[in-house]
């Protein structure tokens, strides 16, 4: 009597290996949203840098005046367009842009139109109050940043602060002092 073996895998080798693969596959769906959060994020730090060095192109070429009109609590009309993205303008609310289809747009990595506000001239240490993504820059002028989600006094008028909130609730803060 011969005996034949049969080769093959195991039920039980076959349903351990799909069980690591579920697991591979769990993790990397995991991981992802998180990662894809933080690219961005990373673009907003990005936009945040980019309307700070345009609030300093701005006071190079007005004589050191911010962009901030602190009678109306507003930004300048033609700031966004003239030094961030000229296929911006200004809606009537003062803090709202439209922006036409172009390759560098002023817009949120989510797709919404930013907007920037002026929230005051800073004149005593404290905290920003921000709670959820808005999609909105918040300046302060005659401020600094301090930690996370606070500034402090900066040392004259064109010193500005801006702050932005990011999907988690982080506070993202850039001056240029």
């Amino acid at each position: 009597m011969s005996s034949k073996s049969k080769k093959g895998f195991t039920i039980i080798e076959v349903v351990l290996v799909l069980a690591i693969a579920g697991l591979i596959f769990l993790m990397v769906f995991i991981a992802l949203p998180a990662l894809q959060r933080s690219q961005r994020n990373t673009q907003r730090g990005d936009d945040l840098s980019r309307v700070l060095t345009a609030v300093n192109s701005y006071q190079s070429n007005n004589s050191g005046q911010t962009p901030f009109e602190k009678s109306s609590m507003s930004v300048n009309a033609n700031f966004v367009k003239r030094y961030i993205d000229e296929t911006c303008t200004q809606q009537t609310d003062g803090i709202s842009y439209s922006c036409s289809d172009s390759s560098d747009q002023f817009k949120d990595p989510d797709g919404e139109t930013y907007k920037m506000k002026y929230e005051a001239d800073v004149t005593a240490d404290g905290t920003a109050n921000f709670t959820s993504v808005d999609h909105t820059f918040h300046v302060y002028t005659n401020a600094s940043c301090s930690t996370e989600g606070e500034y402090k006094v900066g040392t004259g008028s064109r010193q500005v602060a801006i702050f932005y909130v990011n999907e988690g609730g982080s506070i993202q803060c850039n001056d240029n002092h």
